[in-house]
């Protein structure tokens, strides 16, 4: 087999294993729960094994997709409810980005990391993952070596959550609105909180991406307060800063406001909650392929070790108080 016919057939098993992570679960109602876990972990194998034949393609898609995807979803909540889950969330949501990124800070200087890496990962540790780092960049000025370090760690993070939270869920005896609360407050992306919670349940999902969004929407206070430190750190360096708001927030906000009040759009708003779950778990492929081991080994030790003490403490604290009902949920 010549080397253009085994990359043509390379091209054809990838593009019919996510068809497949897209159409099987919709005629299958039963694999819904398993689907998110399972797409992440072959996306992942099949890059491992024989690689991504579309590397720039999937990974220029991921992340339109994942709003597509979010927004999506917001078809099919109420928006009264939505408001009332992230206000529910708030106090939690401000202490956890708070200890976040006190931990971050003080374990970066401890481990000896560049501000840029440490403040990176906090950040997207504390916040929403991808877009809390791409909205602090800017303010840092952050070189794309840092850049890339941060979102790489976090993004390995965000597949090994999809994987591990759902069952010790189940092995903790939450609730859907438990764990719902716990993804919410511990995993990094909105997109992980999402396919974790939707294996979990209907409630799940929808607590979780209720309190996810209201925890992201600190993306700009959070970077206000990054361009603090960095002035407070060297006052003479002027730094300029330009904050991007996901617009996939927004968006999921008007999607649940159209059906909330204008009750002849539910039946399609229900249809198209339905076909952007099934988007994210082909979108979940997509994410597990971008997964390849030389982004591995440029991770480096000790920011990769700083996200995982980081994201293992914020995860144990959260599931804890949880657990022992300190947290109302």
């Amino acid at each position: 087999m010549n080397a253009t016919v085994r990359l043509k057939a390379k091209e054809i098993g990838f593009c019919a294993l996510g068809a497949a992570f897209f159409v099987v679960p919709w005629l299958v109602p039963g694999l819904n729960q398993y689907a998110p876990g399972a797409a992440v972990l072959a996306g992942a194998i099949f890059a491992f094994a024989v690689g991504n034949p579309f590397p720039e393609t999937t990974s220029r898609l991921t992340h339109p997709l994942l709003g597509a995807a979010i927004v999506g979803m917001g078809f099919g909540m109420n928006l009264p409810a939505v408001l009332k889950a992230g206000a529910e969330g708030l106090i939690y949501t401000v202490i956890g980005i708070t200890l976040g990124l006190t931990l971050g800070i003080l374990l970066g200087k401890k481990m000896k990391l560049s501000r840029d890496s440490m403040l990176l990962i906090s950040v997207g540790t504390s916040i929403c993952g991808g877009s809390a780092i791409a909205a602090a960049a800017p303010v840092l000025k952050a070189k794309a070596h840092d850049i890339a370090l941060a979102t790489a760690t976090v993004f390995l993070l965000n597949a090994v959550a999809l994987l591990i939270f759902p069952p010790l869920g189940h092995w903790l005896g939450f609730s859907e609105t438990q764990f719902g609360t716990w993804a919410a407050l511990a995993i990094h992306d909105t997109s992980s909180v999402v396919g974790a919670s939707m294996q979990y349940g209907p409630t799940a999902l929808e607590i979780g991406t209720t309190v996810k969004l209201a925890r992201a929407l600190w993306i700009v206070p959070v970077a206000i307060f990054i361009a603090w430190y960095v002035r407070q750190e060297n006052e003479e360096r002027k730094t300029g800063w330009k904050i991007r708001i996901p617009w996939f927030i927004p968006g999921f906000l008007a999607a649940a406001a159209l059906v909330t009040w204008v009750p002849a759009t539910a039946p399609a708003g229900q249809f198209l909650q339905t076909l952007s779950k099934h988007l994210m778990v082909l979108t979940l492929f997509l994410i597990g392929a971008n997964l390849n081991p030389t982004k591995i080994r440029e991770l480096g030790l000790r920011p990769f070790l700083h996200g995982i003490i980081l994201w293992f403490i914020l995860s144990i604290l959260w599931g804890t108080a949880i657990y022992c009902k300190l947290v109302n949920c």
